[in-house]
Order: structure tokens, then C-alpha cells, then sequence
């Protein structure tokens, strides 16, 4: 299960990544979401999409991480060699 949680919260952070970089900043930034994504969406409709998005893909993130770190948690803590070995030393073996 850890193995699925974890593929799903690397494709989220890729997407955010994504999104993120799609968003138009004030500075410039790659500006790969300018226009209006097709003729489908004024530049506002955009913006509140991808803010939208933006948002829903961070609470996800932040939901998977602290799943996965349960799970590591949950996890029985190591223990030691010393305290599985014998009190008394095995006789030597009569050959």
C-alpha cells in the first residue's frame, strides 16, 4: 500500500509543480498559461482555475505526506541483537 500512496503523491507533486509553473506571475515566470488556454476561458476564468487547482493539489500533497508519514511510524521499531541473544552461552557441540 505504501508503494501506491507514495506513486500517487509523486504524479501529485508533479502535477502541482505544473500547474504551478502555468500560472502567470507578475515577475514573468514562464507565463505558459497566458492567453485564454484555447478560446475556452477568459484570462480570469484561468487565473481562478488554476488557483482553484493549485489549492486542491496542495491539500492533496499535504494529505498523502502525512498519511505516508503515519505509515512510516506505524512501523514496528527495530530492535536489537543483543537483546535476542541468549542469557547463557550454548554448551560447545561434541564433534
Amino acid at each position: 500500500m505504501e508503494s501506491v500512496l507514495l506513486v500517487i503523491h509523486l504524479l501529485i507533486a508533479l502535477a502541482l509543480v505544473g500547474v504551478i509553473l502555468i500560472q502567470r506571475s507578475e515577475g514573468g515566470g514562464l507565463g505558459i498559461g497566458g492567453g485564454n488556454m484555447g478560446g475556452m476561458m477568459s484570462t480570469r476564468g484561468t487565473a481562478n482555475l488554476l488557483t482553484r487547482t493549485t489549492g486542491i493539489l496542495a491539500g492533496c500533497f499535504m494529505a498523502t505526506s502525512l498519511v505516508l508519514a503515519v505509515l512510516a511510524g506505524a512501523h514496528k521499531a527495530p530492535t536489537s541483537i543483543i537483546d535476542t541473544m541468549p542469557a547463557q552461552p550454548a554448551p560447545p557441540v561434541a564433534q
